[in-house]
This record gives C-alpha cells, sequence and structure tokens, in this order.
C-alpha cells in the first residue's frame, strides 16, 4: 500500500525524475509555457513553486539553492530578473494547467499547457478590462449617479434631460391647522359649518 505517499515517481528513478524536473522547470522558466502531460506537470507544479517563492527573496543563499536545483545559468538570470519582479506581489499560485482536449497520438496521454500566470497576456487584459468597466450588480438607492452614468453612455447629459421635462416648482405642504367644529345630536357637517 502507499498510504500518504504523495509523490508521483513517473515511472523513473530519483536521479532520472529531478534531472526531467530540472529541465523542465528551466524550460517554464525560460519560455514561460510548456506542453506537457498531465501527470508531469503537476509533478513540475510541486517542483518550481517553491523556486519561484525562493525567487522573491533575492540573496546569495537563495540563488545558490535555486541553481543547485536547476543547473542552468540562463533560467537563473531570468527567474531573478523579470519573473521575480512581476509575482514579487502574489502570495502563491504561480503557475495554471490548462488541459488540451486532444490527447497524445502514441499512447493516448492526456495533454496539457502549463503556463506561469503573470505571463499569459490575453488573460491579463481580459482581467484588465473586467477590472475597467466595474459593473454593480447591487441596485443602488441613488438613482442620480446611476442615470447620470447611463446619460453620459449615451451622449446626453443631465442638464439637457433636466431641460426637456417640466419643471414643477410648486411645494406641497400639509394642510393648514383649522379649528374643529363638535357636531352635536346628529347634525351633519354642512349644518355645522352653515351656522
Amino acid at each position: 500500500m502507499r498510504h500518504g505517499k504523495k509523490i508521483n515517481h513517473l515511472g523513473r528513478t530519483a536521479a532520472h525524475r529531478n534531472a526531467m524536473l530540472s529541465n523542465m522547470a528551466s524550460s517554464l522558466i525560460i519560455s514561460k509555457r510548456v506542453t506537457t502531460t498531465v501527470a508531469k506537470a503537476k509533478a513540475l507544479r510541486q517542483f518550481v513553486e517553491p523556486l519561484l517563492t525562493k525567487a522573491k527573496d533575492d540573496t546569495t543563499h537563495s540563488r545558490r539553492t535555486v541553481f543547485a536545483t536547476l543547473q542552468n545559468k540562463e533560467s537563473l538570470k531570468e527567474l531573478y530578473g523579470e519573473i521575480a519582479g512581476r509575482i514579487a506581489n502574489r502570495p502563491g499560485g504561480y503557475t495554471r494547467i490548462l488541459k488540451l482536449s486532444a490527447t497524445r497520438a502514441g499512447d493516448n496521454a492526456d495533454m496539457c499547457i502549463i503556463e506561469l500566470v503573470d505571463f499569459n497576456e490575453t488573460l491579463l487584459e481580459a482581467k484588465n478590462a473586467s477590472e475597467a468597466k466595474s459593473t454593480t450588480t447591487r441596485r443602488s438607492r441613488r438613482r442620480g449617479v446611476k442615470s447620470e452614468a447611463a446619460d453620459n453612455e449615451t451622449g446626453t447629459s443631465v442638464t439637457e434631460v433636466q431641460a426637456d421635462a417640466p419643471v414643477a416648482t410648486t411645494t406641497q405642504s400639509g394642510p393648514a391647522d383649522t379649528a374643529t367644529d363638535m357636531l352635536t345630536n346628529g347634525e351633519t357637517r354642512e349644518e355645522a359649518t352653515a351656522e
């Protein structure tokens, strides 16, 4: 039984697996996305995310430990240069796995793309556009703000709309206080006011 053994050995020895993951991590860092199988992508995510977290702290010690894992100077330069600047405010989750519908021709393995989240330009543009749009789904009690924004989109201003509408300047107040008459023994109001 393999209770609690969470590492996927990928059918390789430890040295072969570590070398393969190191090469895939270097390729991911340099090219920002890699097409591979789902199993390898999940193993790569566990392998590369701690390295990306270490890259946030640019010290000699962190550079040496990351280089001991990657063994590639170009990927180290890219990691501590451009990538560390973009992921500085992200608390984790630096990679994204996008599953592909096609399978590999030879063995029918499920294929996917693993990519760095902050480098997918199309998704970042869509996210920025939705944030810029910033529509509210909750109704506001203040109608003036919403109608003003809607009028600005159509090109008419609030003053033009108000000029077209009739202006009601009269103010209504409650009825004036009047003296009340007492009615006696079946007397109607008209009879009481006539007296």
